[in-house]
């Protein structure tokens, strides 16, 4: 037990660092080690207690750096998506990851390849941008990286990506947690320790990341995040199939 303490603890807070320099990483890396011991959906559970509660502090942090533009449109999608897919959550969760997936490696291979730099997201498209990543927010567990996939078209600063990207983050857990919280309440219980010690993980981890990304280019930081939007769409893809 006190092994499997420690495990999550610093899955915790190595989920914490990536959020802080890539806008996403908890959820990605917290929910597949819960799952081993939980089924996935109490999994996607116990994190997004520890995800809403980093989230909150790093956009605190970082909040003189959103770009208000950009939330109003994708933020209020991504949210309405997050609901729509946390009501579905435990019908199509294994059909949500397979499909995330194989998004994410399509989309991390476009920002490696610099395709992403081509499309000026605005309007309908922002909007379907962000109402899909909330909708497999909600759905999957993993919103994080459909929706630094989707903002790398932006063109942001890396502070200013991970901070829109992290108040987007923060209207979908306030869209998706009480829907979560009415239809898990009985399962609550038992993931009351996964939860506290990822918590604690989590917020050692986005104070400790915050201090890298502030040393960034614009340049090396779009390569980092596409190389992690690639790598997680690899790991969801292998967790679905075997």
């Amino acid at each position: 037990m006190i092994l499997q303490i420690l495990v999550w603890l610093l899955v915790a807070t190595a989920g914490g660092v990536t959020a802080s320099i890539a806008g996403f990483g908890i959820g990605s890396l917290l929910t597949p080690v819960l799952a081993t011991r939980f089924s996935v959906a109490d999994a996607i559970l116990a994190v997004s207690i520890p995800h809403a509660v980093a989230t909150a502090v790093r956009c605190w942090r970082l909040r003189r750096s959103i770009d208000w533009t950009v939330l109003r449109g994708f933020g209020i999608a991504s949210a309405i998506g997050g609901i729509i897919g946390a009501f579905a959550l435990f019908q199509f969760e294994n059909q949500a990851r397979l499909i995330l997936g194989v998004l994410l490696i399509a989309t991390g291979a476009a920002g490696l390849t610099g395709w992403n730099r081509k499309i000026a997201p605005s309007g309908i498209l922002s909007t379907l941008f962000g109402g899909l990543s909330g909708l497999f927010g909600g759905l999957a567990g993993n919103q994080g990286g459909l929706r630094a996939a989707a903002l790398m078209s932006y063109r942001l600063t890396p502070a200013t990506f991970v901070a829109t990207s992290t108040a987007v983050g923060l209207m979908v857990d306030a869209a998706r947690l009480p829907v979560y919280m009415t239809r898990g309440s009985g399962r609550l219980l038992d993931l009351l320790v996964p939860m506290a010690i990822a918590t604690a993980g989590v917020l050692a981890g986005t104070l400790l990341g915050e201090k890298i990304l502030l040393r960034l280019s614009r340049e090396r930081f779009t390569m980092v995040v596409s190389v992690l939007i690639t790598v997680l769409g690899i790991w969801l893809l292998a967790d679905v199939i075997w």
